[in-house]
């Protein structure tokens, strides 16, 4: 058997692109779907509950040229929720990208945290994006032109923190599965990597309008948090013809606070992060 080669940038088509972004009314999800837009990539637009929100950046998105579908979905209501990635692929004509940002977090500790608590954390956060890849990867594979998966995780698919037990277990999960995905999907064209944010201001945090420079961050390299269109420029480069060279990453959007290690815990004056 020969070996299987990936589509070079210019082998990759540049026009007439598809895309599916999960939880993409608000936040880094909206961020994604608008920068995407702006490459010229009609996108599928997917939102649990504010449809108002999700019809005005169907609006915005319609602006830059490209064209726009929506979709509600319910994401702990699998595998059937799963069915919007096909839905919205036949509402657009096909599918070249998929990028799992949907999720959501918990706060407790350890011992506190709940099997309902648990496992609603991972039905969104790793059991929908394993579901809602397969689904994307099946399409790309018969469509025959390659594609794009990309997985928003967190800083904590990498690093611990107190009272996210769930939440890090949940997106570490999700990291080691999109490097399975890029060794078996590779030789088809597909391309598949993790986007990890650190602090971002977002709706999720409740700081969704507010400067990044009025919350200074000591503790990070950067000095501040991060911003939506940081993260979501990031991503729309990992979805174009110009990453057809990276598979298999986890590329951290942090500010740098993953370097700190040994300097952040030096620093720490008490005992206060103990839970």
């Amino acid at each position: 058997m020969s070996t299987p080669f990936a589509p070079l940038p210019a082998d990759v088509p540049s026009a007439d692109r598809a895309a599916v972004v999960t939880g993409s009314e608000s936040g880094i999800g909206r961020a994604v779907a608008l920068e995407l837009a702006r490459q010229g990539v009609h996108v599928g637009i997917t939102y649990r509950t504010d449809e108002r929100a999700a019809r005005e950046l169907a609006d915005e998105v319609g602006e830059l040229g490209v064209r726009a579908a929506i979709r509600q979905v319910e994401l702990t209501e699998l595998p059937g929720a799963a069915d919007v990635v096909d839905a919205l692929a036949e509402d657009l004509g096909g599918l070249d990208i998929l990028v799992n940002n949907a999720g959501i977090t918990t706060d407790s500790n350890f011992l506190d945290t709940s099997y309902e608590t648990w496992r609603d954390t991972h039905r969104v956060d790793l059991d929908a994006v394993f579901l809602c890849s397969q689904r994307a990867a099946r399409r790309m594979i018969a469509a025959g032109r390659g594609g794009r998966i990309i997985t928003v995780t967190s800083v904590h698919e990498h690093l611990p923190r107190v009272g996210f037990a769930a939440y890090s277990a949940a997106k570490a999960g999700a990291g080691a599965l999109c490097k399975v995905m890029a060794l078996e999907l590779a030789r088809h064209g597909i391309t598949v990597n993790a986007v990890a944010p650190g602090e971002i201001n977002t709706a999720m945090n409740r700081r969704e309008d507010v400067d990044p420079r009025e919350l200074p961050r000591p503790g990070v390299p950067l000095g501040r948090p991060g911003g939506v269109t940081e993260v979501a420029a990031l991503t729309a480069f990992l979805a174009s013809p110009a990453a057809s060279y990276v598979t298999g990453a986890s590329i951290l959007v942090d500010g740098g606070v993953s370097l700190m290690g040994v300097e952040a815990g030096l620093s720490l004056p008490s005992d206060d992060w103990r839970p």
